[in-house]
């Protein structure tokens, strides 16, 4: 068995985890078409967000609320290798995350896809952090406004608590 680092060990994992996506997906989409491999991805990523979201609240021992959200969408963009900042209100009602950097879209440039980044962002985007939001209490509302896949210059996730 070889020796590998944690950091290693990780880098396998996510290679792993981005290239069976995008493999599936390009399956997928040679036998039934583009649109029906997007509904399906539709679909994983209203499962795959539950999964990331119960796993985070449990290590990092968080309940739910803005502020806990806060705290895994940070650890699960880092992890991600997404570049952010986030933003927040003084009355802890409205949570921002503005993405400079995806590596989803990244990836869709780096395959030659980066016409069909667009539809696929705004379809799983809205889809997984709508499923992100929900995880931390009904109360949790998801918009996204602007998108690197869509040529603004960052993507704004918007994260609202309603009374």
């Amino acid at each position: 068995m070889l020796d590998l680092t944690d950091k290693q060990i990780g880098e396998y994992f996510k290679r792993s985890y981005t290239a069976v996506d995008g493999l599936w997906f390009m399956k997928v989409e040679e036998r039934y078409g583009f649109d029906t491999a997007l509904d399906i991805d539709d679909e994983v990523w209203e499962v795959m967000p539950k999964i990331q979201a119960r796993k985070l609240k449990s290590l990092g021992n968080v309940e739910d609320g803005l502020e806990a959200l806060r705290q895994c969408l940070i650890t699960k963009l880092t992890l991600d290798g997404f570049v952010f900042e986030i933003e927040h209100s003084d009355d802890d009602s409205t949570l921002k995350i503005n993405l400079s950097e995806c590596p989803w879209h990244n990836i869709m440039i780096k395959s030659g896809r980066e016409h069909l980044s667009g539809k696929v962002g705004t379809r799983i985007c809205n889809t997984e952090y709508a499923v992100w939001a929900s995880e931390f209490g009904e109360t949790i509302n998801f918009e996204l406004h602007d998108q690197i896949c869509e040529g603004k210059e960052c993507c704004r996730l918007v994260f609202t608590v309603t009374k």
